[in-house]
């Protein structure tokens, strides 16, 4: 019987190969680094690769694992983290020319959380300069690109992590999603992602866009993104705004489930309209959730003023980023982000207040809507891929990427969990993306409803490497 290729993997299934002992640490780096020699080149998939430390990493999980001692259950995976992140002994460079090249001197909370399950982490991911943006292009490396067509962005910020995810180059991959930098991607890519709860996964250094800012995890399965979350949302001291520490299993889903569940589907928001293919998915994916025992209903979240508080949080965290840089080197920066920063540094104290009292606002307003209604289901974007290297799609009289990203910042205003599931692709073969947002706090019950829609959505294949590593005996 011909053996499965990891490339038909997702993480979950790699690990259960990990713990039979039919494939090793060992063998799952090398094929990560060999997918990143072949593709990164063209794609742009990593900023930074660490393949001696990776190698290091996973001979000490395959001795563990020979051991019977393994830390955790993904002790020995290969998983990478977005060059926004600190890793300790590589340097922090935020996709930009004017950030220093020495290495990080320790690890954030998130990496420190993955070393110390064992993880080997192969590298940092690409991101727009300082994450600005819903596409990843920088200064500092160019262009990232969508790996299903080179032509096509595959959105951002977390592009590096979409495009490694896609082709393997590692299992499991850290997002971070301040106006919907995980969704955009899992959407424009085809993938599973998490943008949890604000303060669940610990984050230090804070983000210059301060309480919009989330990390998750990024994945082929929605049961993958269960299995980091069940490491990285560990607590740690150095973030004061963390959750309440959940010592459950993520991964237990079975009991879960929409049944009796009342659900909104919300179709309409902003001025872009909703592409006709993502409206027929998303009415496929509100039938799947009703069979499913689901009370589905149409209904939208008043989000009128979502926009205008977003631009000014928004512009001024771009403007507390730019203050920092020297006037001399700013010439070599994105010029996009130093366009919001100088609307950002028009802004006074007060305008800045205001907007984050009208978030409060907005967030209070959102729990009013939810408290009737246990999930939200809508597009992540209205729009599929567009062509890479442009912030908004050309031909159009869209301005700035929140112009087309109308159904993922709302959800960061008010920081509760959402979960990104992909839903076939249009007739031209661009990915389809849908969201479910529930409550705060309700992170698993999100990823729940997420595993109903994605047990029930079009199958897919993943692209085919040469010369890859197989999982023998794949559970």
């Amino acid at each position: 019987m011909a053996l499965p290729a990891i490339e038909t993997c997702d993480a979950t299934d790699l690990v259960r190969c990990l713990e039979a002992g039919t494939l090793s640490p060992v063998e799952a780096v090398e094929d990560a680094l060999r997918r990143i020699d072949t593709s990164n080149a063209a794609l742009g998939a990593f900023a930074t690769v660490d393949p001696d430390g990776a190698r290091r990493a996973a001979g000490d999980a395959a001795r563990r694992r020979a051991a019977g001692r393994p830390l955790s259950r993904i002790d020995g995976l290969p998983v990478s983290i977005k060059d926004l992140t600190d890793m300790q002994g590589v340097p922090t460079r935020k996709g930009s020319r004017i950030t220093s090249d020495a290495p990080a001197t320790t690890d954030a909370p998130l990496t420190a959380h993955l070393r110390a399950a064992g993880a080997v982490i192969i590298g940092k991911t690409a991101t727009p300069e300082f994450g600005w943006k819903g596409v990843t292009d920088n200064p500092l490396s160019g262009i990232c690109r969508n790996p299903w067509d080179s032509a096509l962005t595959p959105g951002g910020s977390s592009g590096g992590a979409a495009v490694a995810a896609v082709l393997g180059m590692g299992w499991l991959h850290q997002g971070s999603d301040a106006g919907g930098s995980i969704r955009i991607p899992c959407a424009f890519c085809g993938l599973a992602g998490l943008k949890p709860t604000f303060g669940r996964v610990p984050q230090w250094p804070p983000s210059a866009m301060g309480p919009l800012s989330h990390l998750g995890p990024m994945a082929r399965s929605i049961r993958d993104c269960a299995l980091m979350m069940q490491v990285i949302s560990r607590p740690d001291i150095r973030d004061p705004t963390l959750s309440p520490p959940d010592a459950s299993d993520w991964t237990d889903m079975q009991s879960a489930g929409v049944a009796g569940r009342r659900i909104a589907v919300w179709r309409e928001a902003g001025e872009v309209p909703l592409h006709p293919e993502i409206d027929a998915a998303l009415s496929c994916a509100a039938a799947a959730l009703k069979t499913a025992g689901a009370e589905v209903i149409e209904a939208s979240p008043d989000t009128r003023d979502a926009r205008a508080i977003f631009d000014v949080l928004w512009q001024a965290g771009a403007a507390s980023i730019v203050a920092r840089v020297p006037r001399a080197e700013r010439e070599w920066m994105d010029p996009g982000l130093l366009a919001e920063a100088e609307m950002g540094s028009a802004l006074d104290a007060v305008a800045h207040v205001e907007a984050e009292q009208a978030r409060l606002a907005f967030a209070s307003r959102m729990a009013a809507f939810q408290a009737d209604h246990d999930f939200i289901l809508s597009p992540a974007v209205p729009i599929p891929a567009f062509a890479a290297g442009h912030d908004v799609p050309r031909g159009t009289s869209l301005r700035k990427w929140p112009d087309w990203t109308p159904f993922t910042y709302p959800f960061n205003l008010t920081q509760q969990p959402v979960a990104s599931v992909p839903w076939g692709t249009t007739r031209d073969g661009r990915h389809v993306g849908l969201q479910i947002a529930g409550r705060r706090h309700a992170d698993r019950e999100v990823l729940a409803a997420a595993a109903v829609m994605e047990a029930a959505a079009p199958q897919k294949t993943w692209p085919e490497r040469e010369g890859t590593a197989h999982a023998e005996g794949r559970p």
